[in-house]
């Protein structure tokens, strides 16, 4: 009988632990100590808002804020562009949830699974100590234990140890590392200085923020040989809609590859404004192999909007030992020399590396990632966006003003020229024959295009912004 009663305190003591590691559960999403990067909006007053987009319905969305703090804000609050914004969230949320998918974590998290053949190990120990010290305790306490006090004692015992570990706040998806000092200020803005007035930066506490208008400097489409018929124009990558970089980077616990990730959207914000995708396009295909880019490493996604996927080493020419962009983790990229000069040296998966400082950076190549091979930081992931075409948030977003055109097959693009104020002509070949298109846009943004195909055929259409 006492064999038997000792044997059920057994069990209801292991049962109690495993409900330890069962229920036990960290506090909220959002903390301030996990630097987590949150969205800004912009109201019609002009008053900011940091959340990210938790739901929607209707005629109005729901964001969520620091310390899992949620606030309900109808959508007409918000300024047109922002408006735009939260009503394809919406749809996006609708949509998955008529389709039953699961909102999935993208972050890379490693999950720790309690080891229970170590909880009994644990268990056993403490009684076999208790059993071996039972006359020593016995005698100090006056009284005599029994086997069932004696496993009610390990119990308590091992149940102590455990509680303090199990309900800890949870900190898999935070490598925090107090050696990565905070970038300063005016360290990325030197970076940005050369390209200014085309672009502007401002700054708070927390982030770096860049605004373009989406158009290099530099030429742009010629050496396209896959080409899909799209054209650079204008983005209004301003106010809240600017790029966001923070300021300061945590390591990721695991760093997402931009090979299973990142197939839609910016990865890092080139020093002249231009945005730097993924080196894969959507489809997974190497950009730049399959003849997609230009002779800066650039082309136009289907919203018009010019953006590298090819590291723009030519601005080492004007950056000189600058950084060339910075991602979106917070990191810089350099180009093909360390910032002192000397030759680059050895890179990691992420395509980066620590370097004499201390101090963790990328470096643009001419080869595959490119740019980027993983985050080496920690970023945070648009939740209706599932890998591989899910997405950095915040990012800027671009402005599309056609509908979205297909690829014309055999085309080579062998001049892009200005022919005016906010005008354009691209010319492209197709065997011996030449098409072109005029574009421009006059102060009000209403476009017009003009399209000569090979044959000599003139079609029009106009836009209005």
């Amino acid at each position: 009988m006492q064999y038997n009663r000792v044997l059920k305190l057994i069990m209801v003591h292991l049962l109690l632990m495993c409900s330890i590691f069962s229920f036990s559960h960290p506090k909220g999403h959002f903390h301030k100590e996990d630097g987590t990067i949150f969205n800004t909006w912009t109201l019609k007053n002009g008053t900011i808002i940091k959340g990210n987009f938790s739901m929607g319905k209707g005629e109005f969305i729901v964001l969520e804020q620091e310390e899992g703090r949620l606030l309900k804000i109808p959508i007409s609050d918000f300024s047109l562009q922002d408006q735009l914004l939260a009503n394809l969230k919406v749809k996006k949320y609708v949509k998955l949830n008529k389709e039953f998918i699961p909102i999935l974590n993208t972050f890379s998290l490693q999950k720790k699974e309690w080891n229970y053949s170590y909880l009994l190990l644990s268990f056993i120990m403490a009684l076999a100590i208790l059993l071996i010290f039972r006359k020593a305790i016995s005698n100090l306490n006056k009284s005599t234990y029994s086997p069932t006090k004696l496993v009610n004692l390990a119990g308590c015992l091992v149940l102590m140890t455990l509680i303090p570990y199990a309900c800890k706040k949870s900190t898999d998806n935070v490598v925090t590392n107090t050696s990565i000092i905070k970038t300063t200020t005016s360290f990325i803005d030197s970076a940005y200085t050369p390209y200014k007035p085309a672009i502007s930066t401002r700054w708070d506490d927390n982030y770096f923020y860049v605004a373009s208008g989406g158009i290099p400097a530099h030429n742009m489409m010629v050496g396209i040989t896959n080409w899909q018929q799209q054209v650079p124009i204008p983005q209004f990558y301003t106010g809240a809609n600017s790029w966001t970089i923070p300021l300061q980077p945590v390591y990721a616990t695991i760093p997402m590859s931009t090979r299973t990730n990142f197939m839609k959207g910016a990865v890092a914000i080139a020093v002249n404004g231009i945005p730097i995708f993924n080196a894969l396009n959507n489809r997974g295909e190497d950009s730049y192999l399959i003849g997609e880019l230009d002779n800066w490493g650039g082309h136009c996604g289907k919203g018009d909007d010019y953006h590298y996927h090819a590291a723009p080493l030519h601005l080492s020419t004007i950056s000189g030992l600058k950084p060339i962009a910075f991602a979106l983790d917070g990191f810089a990229v350099y180009g093909s020399k360390e910032p002192d000069g000397s030759t680059m040296q050895s890179l990691d998966t992420c395509h980066g590396h620590i370097y004499n400082n201390g101090v963790y950076h990328y470096h643009g190549t001419s080869n595959y990632p490119y740019v980027i091979g993983a985050m080496k930081g920690k970023v945070t992931t648009d939740p209706l966006t599932l890998a591989p075409e899910n997405q950095i948030l915040p990012q800027a977003f671009a402005s599309p003003l056609r509908p979205a055109t297909t690829p014309l097959n055999g085309a080579s693009i062998t001049a892009f020229t200005a022919t005016g104020n906010n005008a354009y002509k691209l010319t492209y070949k197709i065997g011996s024959a030449f098409g072109y298109i005029d574009y421009s846009w006059d102060v009000t943004n209403k476009y017009t295009f003009i399209y000569t195909s090979i044959t000599g055929a003139v079609t029009s259409s106009n836009y209005q912004r």
